[in-house]
């Protein structure tokens, strides 16, 4: 809800009720919060990919993308570090291997947050929640997923104002379209020694 604009933080969660064998997750709101006018401002149900240009057209909601401010520098050793971290945690990738991770980062590479999910969109809102109850300043964490990195990827870490996304996978046109207008240093093809810096490489130090 915070990576999709119908949440501004946390604390305006009045209860959470899940219902594991129903599949449900109820959430309430406090009084305050216009949920109405916040609905209208999502953007819910709207994830298109023109299939036909879809490795050369930008994301469809980079004009909503808001700048992420954070003065954050990272080691290009602490990203390598940081996926071997998620690979000793990806218990159901080891098992599976149908599974995506995604982790939340303080710059000395610290993991805030881990989450697994079959939809990599998925383990970006998770990993994103768990760090938002911790009360996390995102604009001082950095974020690896392990799948290919749309701009609505890059929408969901500008949302909460995460200034690094790295993957070991490849990146899309439109997420380096949506990481250059929101000021987000996207990082591809974490493996092994290397990395490709495609946007605000000043943020990676190597």
């Amino acid at each position: 809800m915070l990576a999709e604009n119908i949440l501004c933080n946390v604390d305006e969660i009045e209860s959470i009720t899940a219902d594991e064998k129903a599949n449900t997750c109820k959430v309430n709101l406090k009084s305050n919060v216009d949920l109405d006018e916040r609905m209208k401002n999502s953007r819910r149900s709207t994830r298109i990919v023109p299939l036909i240009k879809a490795s050369t057209s930008p994301y469809q909601h980079d004009e909503r993308l808001p700048a992420v401010k954070s003065k954050l520098k990272v080691k290009a050793q602490v990203i390598l570090d940081g996926i071997a971290q998620m690979n000793v945690k990806a218990h159901g990738f080891k098992q599976t291997g149908g599974l995506h991770d995604s982790g939340i980062f303080t710059p000395d590479g610290k993991m805030l947050a881990f989450s697994e999910d079959v939809g990599r969109h998925n383990t970006v809102d998770k990993a994103i929640g768990e760090a938002a109850l911790a009360h996390v300043d995102f604009s001082s964490c950095f974020m690896i997923i392990t799948g290919r990195v749309p701009g609505d990827m890059i929408y969901k870490a500008a949302k909460v104002g995460l200034p690094i996304v790295a993957s070991v996978a490849a990146v899309l046109n439109s997420g380096i379209s949506s990481a250059e207008k929101a000021n987000i240093t996207l990082v591809g093809f974490v493996r092994g020694t290397h990395m490709n810096v495609y946007t605000c490489p000043e943020r990676i130090l190597m």
